[in-house]
């Protein structure tokens, strides 16, 4: 009987496969610095402010929450109406300032818009606020600029603020 020689097996992937990471580096490579580049550059929307006494609504993408939206995917409930309206107002605007990433763009007596960046890729939210006081609330829209889903980034944060503003109105009371 003869021996054959064992073959070594390569460690080495296919050449097809090097070509494939190359690919997918190369596209990383220009992708991100292109999605830093567009974030960084966006324009605030034309659809910011009070429209017929209202907030925009939102887009037809998951990426927008409006206590104004009647659908559910974009609905969220508004913010009551403190009894002083001024302190509440104020208390949110010193929420907002003490936000990583957040900058207060427009504040009026009854209207405040604020940006928020993300962290690793500087993508910006634009959340704002509106007094209704026929209604005795606070309504609030949160939406990303750029892409289609936030993964619940402006519900969350929505939910965060109205938390902070209650609990800075309980403080304030005492």
């Amino acid at each position: 009987m003869s021996q054959e020689p064992a073959q070594q097996k390569s460690h080495t992937a296919p050449p097809h496969r090097h070509r494939v990471l190359l690919i997918g580096l190369l596209t990383l490579t220009l992708l991100v610095p292109l999605m830093i580049y567009r974030s960084w550059s966006s324009p605030p929307p034309g659809n910011l402010g009070i429209h017929d006494g209202q907030l925009s609504p939102c887009p037809s993408s998951p990426n927008c929450v409006c206590s104004q939206a009647v659908d559910p995917d974009h609905a969220i409930a508004a913010i009551p109406l403190s009894t002083n309206r001024q302190r509440q107002w104020k208390a949110l605007q010193q929420i907002l300032d003490q936000q990583p990433r957040a900058t207060l763009v427009t504040v009026s007596d009854d209207y405040l818009h604020a940006e928020f960046r993300s962290l690793v890729f500087r993508f910006v939210d634009d959340v704002e606020f509106l007094i209704d006081a026929n209604a005795q609330v606070i309504h609030v829209r949160s939406a990303s600029r750029t892409g289609y889903s936030d993964l619940g980034v402006n519900r969350a944060r929505v939910e965060h603020l109205r938390q902070a503003l209650e609990q800075a109105m309980t403080a304030s009371s005492d």
